[in-house]
């Protein structure tokens, strides 16, 4: 899931700054996982904000909705009058959803409320880990289900750096567990350790970011 985490008050009154009508629109997907962006945290933030902002001369109102997915067009059409009502939106989406509202609605100034950290899981209650970089190539099935590229602080494809100590990355012995010790432990559980032998080709990254905004299209499913 897509992981987030809501921005510094006062980097969100500073957005806000001058709006008298504003709409907090929540997401009740990803974000809403990590406890970021639903229901119940637009509910928080718009709270917060009135208190902010109770030393206005002149009142601020808040209005709050929550849709199923920002990120599509469908679930947004729902906010079309309120959007019409207000002078500017805080969504509490990721940015796709913060993207795909400016887009809808081009005359709407739409204004984030939250920072789009990864793609993770949760580990713990209230502990969320990156797993995947969406390179558009992955190599999952040749490290034993590990993502070096996203697990090794460093994206190496062919076995450790010298900086690993007991199974511990060097970049945060605390925190982070070295990706190619947990590859070889695997793949040695999976009794396919020869697949270490196998040299892997310098990552063609022309799939991922580097190539441009990407843009994925199912013949079969168009119209």
């Amino acid at each position: 899931m897509i992981v987030a985490e809501r921005k510094p008050m006062v980097e969100i009154l500073a957005s806000i700054q001058g709006v008298s009508r504003l709409l907090v629109v929540g997401c009740e997907t990803c974000v809403a996982v990590c406890l970021a962006g639903g229901a119940k945290e637009v509910a928080v933030l718009s709270a917060a904000l009135r208190l902010a902002l109770r030393e206005r001369t002149s009142a601020v109102e808040i209005l709050e909705r929550s849709v199923e997915r920002q990120c599509e067009e469908e679930f947004n059409a729902p906010l079309a009058e309120d959007i019409a009502k207000v002078e500017a939106v805080l969504s509490m989406a990721c940015g796709v959803g913060v993207q795909t509202l400016a887009e809808q609605f081009p005359d709407a100034i739409i204004y984030p409320a939250l920072n789009t950290q990864f793609m993770g899981r949760p580990e713990a209650p209230g502990i969320w880990a990156e797993r995947c970089l969406g390179c558009g190539d992955c190599v999952l099935g040749r490290f034993g289900g590990i993502c070096p590229i996203t697990r090794c602080s460093k994206s190496l494809l062919n076995g450790p750096c010298g900086g690993s100590s007991n199974g511990r990355c060097e970049v945060d012995p605390e925190h982070l567990e070295c990706a190619w010790q947990l590859i070889y432990d695997r793949l040695a559980r999976l009794g396919q350790l020869e697949r270490l032998y196998a040299i892997e080709p310098p990552k063609d990254w022309r799939s991922a970011h580097d190539g441009g905004p990407r843009r994925t299209t199912r013949e079969d499913l168009r119209l």
